[in-house]
């Protein structure tokens, strides 16, 4: 089964990207994602893989998404940076985000300090 995507909730407050301030803006946007991880994982708190993050690389940046439930699998779009969107999202399948979470745990290993 296909992928459902969603935006993200409108309670939880985008942070404007600001060039003259960027380390600022890293930080609000980390404090943005961890803010969009509680909400999904309150919201399905024993749902496998709920609040990971899967990115694909577009143009000069990434298409990131966090998984909201796997089964059905349902992402939502972060609309961080340049807000690049992966053209074929919704063609994904619970393999294909598996695969993408185990990718990004193996390239995130081989850069740990």
């Amino acid at each position: 089964m296909a992928a459902r995507v969603y935006s993200p909730p409108t309670n939880i407050s985008v942070p404007e990207l600001n060039f003259s301030n960027v380390q600022e803006y890293q930080r609000e946007s980390e404090k943005y994602l961890e803010k969009l991880k509680a909400h999904l994982v309150a919201r399905n708190p024993n749902g496998k893989n709920v609040g990971e993050i899967i990115k694909f690389p577009v143009a000069d940046g990434y298409a990131e998404y966090m998984v909201a439930s796997m089964k059905p699998l349902e992402l939502v779009h972060i609309p961080l940076w340049d807000a690049w969107e992966y053209r074929h999202v919704e063609r994904l399948t619970v393999q294909d985000v598996t695969e993408q979470i185990e990718h990004n745990a193996t390239i995130a290993s081989l850069f740990q300090d």
